[in-house]
């Protein structure tokens, strides 16, 4: 059976000329919107789609898409709500030290000394950096947010589903 990874989600449509609103959820929007590109897209009742990228920009916080054989806004109002993803054997290969949310979404996550401090669920990309949000293993705490820089993410081990981290003073707050 064919595995597939999140790319993004249609919010809504933009304009009249067929194209999508896309909220992304990949760190190559570049790479996955290309022109020629097939995405899938997926939606609650309904069959997988095969949709070939026939442009793309960016605009504001979201990724404009059209796709091939789509060149009105009747044509892609149904995919309002769905999910476009990509196969997942055709990701390719990354840098050293860079990941796929995939990845690291559901690892543990241990200090220096080994002490577990909770699970990374969410991964924001608000500026400069990814940060990775930890759901505390501690219930009622906070969620713990890490800046993904090298001071404070010390080593991630996909096979394991473990990161080690080097937790600045002040980055957890102690009071809740």
């Amino acid at each position: 059976m064919t595995e597939y990874l999140n790319v993004g989600k249609i919010v809504n449509t933009q304009g009249i000329k067929g194209e999508v609103r896309v909220i992304s959820q990949t760190d190559f929007p570049e790479k996955r919107y290309k022109k020629g590109n097939i995405l899938y897209f997926f939606q609650d009742g309904k069959d997988m789609v095969e949709l070939t990228i026939k442009s793309h920009r960016k605009h504001k916080n979201f990724d404009i898409v059209s796709f091939e054989g789509h060149p009105n806004i009747n044509d892609v109002e149904k995919y309002r709500d769905g999910i476009l993803k990509v196969k997942k054997n055709e990701v390719g290969q990354l840098e050293e030290n860079a990941f796929y949310y995939h990845e690291i979404i559901g690892c543990e996550v241990v200090d220096e000394t080994g002490e577990l401090l909770g699970t990374i669920k969410e991964i924001l990309s608000p500026g400069a950096n990814d940060v990775w949000v930890v759901k505390s293993k501690e219930h009622g705490k906070k969620d713990i947010l890490l800046p993904y820089i090298e001071s404070v993410v010390l080593d991630v081990n996909v096979d394991e589903q473990k990161v080690t981290v080097d937790i600045p003073e002040g980055l957890i707050d102690d009071e809740n």
